[in-house]
């Protein structure tokens, strides 16, 4: 048995039992692949998957046990690895962050800022994703740390760390109807917004799912005309009269977004929390450590090592910090959201 092998019985899972994907994520031929495949098999003793002829169309009931447990020695010769390059490339190497658009855009800058400055030796690639692409990233190894408010928590192979808490704002032109009566200091209701289509983020990001349940709550109605990944699209169709926007209060920076109107709307919607999360299991290297404390003060390395420690399932008490610094303020009489 060889982690050859074990590569390509886990790869033919990922790839949908294509073996000419498999092959080409592998940088082989398709017959090895099946030659790695069926060694594996002969070595265990038993079919690890489902054939029709020469085809692979599932998993046995073998395979779905083995499967974990290749995952596991997989994963545990990669953490091999990362702690040998510790001893030999103290400070060196590269970070592989995940993030949705809107951490990527606002939360993340200041802090791959000042990480960069305190490692530079340390080569940091950041990817842009949904929460589950985010998630599947950080599962298959091909990302060492995400970044999301959707998603992680629900993931029983990652460990996601509260970070901060933020609401959202509603924005729109500044001779907007809502925008006259929240300069009279007339406090917005949900039946009110209902009014108005509305432009927001796409089911899955952001805290939409905070929004939709607000509305289905007060059994209210709403016409979303358009839903967006990113703050920057929904501030945009906004700004062109397409509706009133829901955004993330972070997106919106009253110098840039000068034509725009921002209403708070903290007593309207719960309030979200953003989590980092790494891989069960996963070796940190030291300027891991160093990113997920830069992002998260309270994320020091001694609570991440119990935090990976703790077995799935088991209560983990962590108070996330306030939201980043933002540009805009809202009012000091505001309600704050539950």
């Amino acid at each position: 048995m060889n982690f050859q092998q074990l590569r390509a019985a886990r790869e033919a899972v990922r790839q949908r039992f294509n073996l000419t994907s498999v092959a080409e994520v592998l940088h082989t031929s398709q017959p090895g692949v099946s030659r790695q495949v069926r060694e594996l098999e002969d070595e265990l003793g038993v079919d690890l998957f489902v054939r029709v002829g020469k085809r692979l169309t599932g998993l046995t009931e073998p395979g779905k046990v083995a499967l974990p447990i290749i995952e596991r020695l997989l994963a545990e010769a990669d953490n091999l690895k990362r702690a040998g390059a510790d001893f030999a490339r103290a400070g060196s190497g590269t970070l592989t962050v995940a993030a949705t658009h809107s951490q990527a855009r606002y939360a993340l800058p200041p802090v791959v800022r000042d990480f960069l400055a305190a490692n530079p030796q340390v080569t940091l690639h950041l990817n842009q994703g949904s929460p589950r692409q985010i998630a599947r990233w950080l599962i298959d190894g091909e990302a060492d740390i995400g970044v999301a408010t959707e998603a992680l928590a629900d993931f029983d192979e990652l460990v996601a760390l509260p970070c901060y808490r933020w609401s959202h704002v509603v924005v729109v032109p500044q001779t907007h109807p809502l925008a006259d009566e929240d300069r009279r200091g007339e406090r917005l209701t949900l039946e009110r917004l209902a009014q108005f289509p509305l432009v927001t983020y796409e089911p899955g990001y952001t805290g939409r799912r905070h929004i939709d349940e607000a509305f289905e709550r007060e059994h209210l109605e709403r016409e979303i005309v358009l839903a967006a990944m990113d703050a920057d699209a929904v501030k945009t169709h906004v700004e062109l009269g397409l509706g009133v926007g829901i955004v993330a209060s972070i997106a919106y920076d009253p110098a840039r977004d000068h034509g725009l109107h921002a209403i708070d709307v903290r007593h309207l919607f719960e309030v979200n929390t953003t989590r980092l999360a790494v891989r069960r299991g996963s070796y940190l290297r030291d300027y891991a450590y160093d990113f997920i404390q830069t992002f998260a003060s309270p994320l020091s390395r001694a609570l991440v090592d119990r935090a990976l420690a703790t077995p799935h399932g088991q209560p983990l008490e962590l108070s996330p910090e306030p939201p980043p610094p933002s540009p805009w303020r809202a009012p000091a009489d505001a309600v704050a959201g539950g």
